[in-house]
């Protein structure tokens, strides 16, 4: 435990060296549990002084099987399942409810049969792929060995991505299957796209206000704290600090296919702290150039003022900063069809066409829609079928051990032609664009606790992490090297060509050289003269040795592409556990299964 990050002790009846010791059995233990371990030492406590005929306050009845309680359980990608699962956890907690708070992977699944009154939170990964943290969950749910709940209440909190086809997918199995299993919906599942509050707020407070008529407001234990809770920092998601712009350098050649910048944001004054694994949150705006095809396609005046909920800009200022137009939705395609009436849009949006749904939300931005599909609109009724601007979330490329306090990003700029036409990523090239003295990038920190180095600095660590996918990496061996680490380090990068896009080849050869690095397995996919080859190859290749660190104790670490790097990686570790494992491929799954559970298999996949 960093010394830097350490609060001050609060006065306790412990010597040093037990609470050093105490403090170390409790660090990096889930909230839920640490509130267990307070319930159980208060049970022990109460149970000695029974023993010795002394008197004592009655045990807590929180964690009691028999105590009528409020469990939440999440299953969280890049953190909005957690950080809503907590609010819901505290808001229940002052209702005076009992509640416990559990992420899905922690949560002792023996307890389902004994639950009242059970709310999920869950997201669903791109498209229609549950969280990492929720798989083992969801796979007991669908098994023969899911018990009947005919006396549960649920409700389900969904949350997802409405530019994928399969929105919300992870939430409604969930909802079907407890329904299905004779749950009873304490609240019909609500669907939350990326903008979440607006329908996750109202149902927060139905659901407290639901639960306290099913259970009442029963007495909730006292935890007295260890450490001085710590303080609201200034600037958050919704108060975003203005980050001065240090660099913003192109790391990719000018011949490259793609332009990847390097970009040194400074946090001084912030008070924002990270750990590598984190990302860094950028608030953006819409390029002018996006902002003017758009409105010349719906033929209207960007200076016209336009309300909703009850705010008034003019719709050039809607669009500028506060609506998506590079990122189409399915409800704004339906929309677009009924005023379009163009049977080919129809088309699209029938059961059985979910492939050309699908290409249709990955290749169009809402000005190709409207192009294709001429339709009448008001600016007003356009406003509001738009869904609201949302913050892009960036892999944190440095580690504050070696920075001090900036935070670096690797971006690679969305700029391609369709259709005769250039389109641009809106988040990367504003990115882009930030350069001078006077630039600054509007940030937050999102903290992933579930993409961590490990605790035990003499763990062998496996990283990979195609294209930008290397940013955390990048972080990750910064850390490693500060912490005098004496694990190994073994890293696999991807990209398309090694003279134009090899990224932070200069610092992966210097950290070669010192060390800090073990080893660097390279795969390029379009270099004349060699066969194609990407990262699970170079895994499959290095399959002997990279079985040998898993059983050592390593762990793996994987960034990047969500829809084909990261399974055609999971495949490549599979095959490698059978083939160098002798297991079948139902163990070998087994045993990649069982890292995931371990927490030596962790994915930060987009």
């Amino acid at each position: 435990m960093s010394s830097s990050n350490t609060a001050p002790l609060l006065p306790g009846p412990l010597d040093a060296e037990r609470t050093e010791l105490l403090l170390r059995v409790v660090e990096g233990l889930e909230p839920s549990t640490l509130q267990w371990l307070a319930g159980f030492a208060a049970g022990v406590a109460h149970e000695r002084a029974a023993n010795r005929g002394g008197v004592s306050a009655p045990a807590p009845a929180v964690r009691g099987d028999a105590a009528p309680r409020l469990t939440i359980v999440y299953g969280s990608q890049t953190g909005n399942g957690k950080r809503i699962a907590e609010r819901l956890g505290r808001a229940a907690e002052a209702a005076g409810l009992a509640a416990r708070v559990y992420s899905s992977g922690a949560y002792p699944i023996k307890d389902l049969p004994k639950e009242r009154l059970l709310v999920v939170v869950v997201s669903t990964q791109g498209d229609g792929d549950p969280p990492d943290d929720a798989r083992g969950f969801l796979e007991f749910l669908a098994s023969r060995r899911a018990p009947k709940l005919e006396q549960l209440s649920y409700s389900v909190l969904a949350l997802g991505d409405s530019s994928y086809p399969k929105f919300c997918e992870t939430g409604r199995q969930v909802d079907d299957r407890l329904a299905a299993l004779g749950a009873r919906r304490l609240l019909d599942r609500v669907d939350c796209d990326v903008d979440y509050d607006t329908l996750a707020a109202p149902w927060l407070d139905r659901v407290i206000g639901t639960a306290r008529e099913a259970l009442g407001a029963p007495q909730v234990a006292t935890v007295t704290r260890l450490r001085a809770a710590p303080a609201a920092p200034q600037f958050s998601r919704e108060q975003p600090f203005a980050a001065e712009v240090i660099a913003n350098q192109r790391i990719t050649a000018r011949d490259a296919t793609k332009d990847v910048r390097h970009v040194e944001l400074g946090l001084d004054g912030s008070g924002l702290s990270y750990a590598p694994g984190d990302a860094l949150g950028v608030w953006h705006e819409n390029p002018a150039a996006v902002v003017d095809d758009v409105l010349e396609a719906l033929r209207l005046g960007g200076a016209q003022d336009v309300e909703v909920d009850g705010q008034v800009k003019s719709l050039r200022d809607w669009l500028t900063g506060s609506r998506e137009l590079t990122r189409v939705t399915r409800p704004f395609l339906v929309q677009q069809a009924e005023r379009s009436r163009d049977p080919a849009l129809a088309a699209v949006l029938q059961p059985g066409n979910e492939q050309d749904l699908r290409r249709t939300l990955k290749e169009l931005q809402v000005v190709d829609v409207l192009q294709r599909h001429r339709a009448e609109w008001d600016a007003t009724s356009f406003v509001q079928a738009l869904r609201p601007l949302a913050p892009r979330l960036y892999s944190i490329a440095s580690s504050p051990e070696a920075v001090g306090e900036e935070a670096h990003l690797t971006v690679a700029v969305v700029d391609y032609e369709f259709g005769g036409k250039r389109r641009v990523g809106a988040a990367s090239a504003h990115l882009a664009g930030l350069t001078g003295e006077a630039a600054r990038a509007r940030v937050f920190i999102e903290h992933n606790e579930r993409f961590r180095l490990p605790g035990d600095t003499a763990r062998d660590v496996i990283m990979i992490g195609p294209g930008t996918g290397v940013a955390p990496f990048r972080g990750f061996l910064q850390h490693r090297e500060a912490q005098g680490a004496t694990g190994r380090n073994w890293l696999f990068f991807g990209a398309r060509h090694f003279h134009s896009e090899f990224l932070y080849q200069v610092e992966w050869q210097e950290a070669l050289r010192k060390g800090v690095l073990t080893r660097l397995d390279a795969a390029f996919s379009r270099d004349r003269g060699t066969p194609r080859a990407y990262v699970q190859d170079r895994l499959r290749a290095a399959g002997r040795d990279l079985y040998a660190w898993l059983e050592g104790g390593a762990s793996v670490y994987v960034c990047g592409d969500a829809e084909q790097m990261a399974p055609d990686v999971n495949a490549a570790l599979v095959e490698i556990v059978a083939e160098h494992g002798a297991r079948s491929r139902e163990r070998a799954e087994a045993y990649v299964r069982a890292l995931a559970d371990e927490r030596r298999y962790l994915r930060d996949v987009y």
